[in-house]
């Protein structure tokens, strides 16, 4: 279904019939960040467009007191839909996939079952892998980029732990396509951030050697479309999304 531009809203029709009238979504946060890159992947599947709203992180924007009165805990991004404000990119990805759940990829499944599969991957990429990932880019990536030292064994010790999380997702996708099943979902999409800073900006590609299945699947969920479309803002200050 068209995606119909207004100088205000974006009107979607079903034929001559005026179907829902939504204010395009503003988020607030910087392209090259994990969090904000799970949201604007999330919303680019969905065709809904949206804009970027820069918050400059070096200088820590997002701890200024006007941020945190969206943001209480100073992080990115926070959404603002209409009235509706929302934050916590997971939770952002959840309400977005379930409100357009008609519009592009089931991104919460098709079925009671299909969701709780969805849910159960999601948790295990926020308790279980993204830590560990977030502790090799921290260490590896983004204290260099700070102009201070890599913390080589910390960022080592961190891998060798994801290297074992990394064998119960081939298991996994032994079985299936994708995390939770035959699709493409945000069980897959959360993960996509963060695994790219590991394996492209962290000399750590290493992690995913000798796991046939997981190599094809990381292949697979990054060369969608909608990915590519994400780092397409990383690479040139993009701020705007018009399906």
């Amino acid at each position: 279904m068209p995606w119909v531009p207004t100088s205000r809203c974006i009107l979607i029709t079903r034929g001559a019939e005026l179907d829902q009238i939504a204010m395009v979504v503003k988020v607030y946060g910087e392209a090259r960040a994990v969090c904000p890159q799970r949201v604007i992947h999330c919303l680019v599947e969905k065709g809904v467009p949206f804009e970027l709203v820069h918050v400059e992180l070096d200088s820590m924007e997002q701890k200024r007191p006007e941020f945190m009165e969206k943001q209480p805990f100073g992080q990115v991004p926070y959404v603002v839909d209409g009235e509706f404000e929302l934050f916590e990119s997971r939770a952002i990805a959840r309400y977005y996939a379930s409100k357009y759940a008609d519009y592009g990829p089931s991104l919460l499944g098709r079925t009671v079952e299909e969701r709780a599969k969805v849910e159960q991957w999601m948790d295990v990429e926020a308790m279980n892998y993204n830590p560990v990932a977030f502790s090799i880019v921290w260490n590896a990536f983004i204290l260099p980029a700070r102009g201070l030292a890599r913390k080589e064994e910390k960022a080592a010790a961190a891998a060798r732990k994801l290297e074992a999380i990394l064998e119960v997702y081939e298991k996994q996708l032994a079985k299936s396509r994708y995390l939770a099943g035959d699709e493409f979902t945000l069980a897959d999409l959360t993960h996509i951030p963060a695994t790219r800073y590991v394996v492209e900006n962290c000399d750590m590609a290493h992690v995913m050697e000798g796991k046939q299945h997981l190599k094809a699947w990381w292949d697979n969920i990054t060369a969608r479309p909608g990915w590519k479309k994400v780092m397409e803002f990383v690479e040139t200050g993009a701020n705007k999304h018009q399906p």
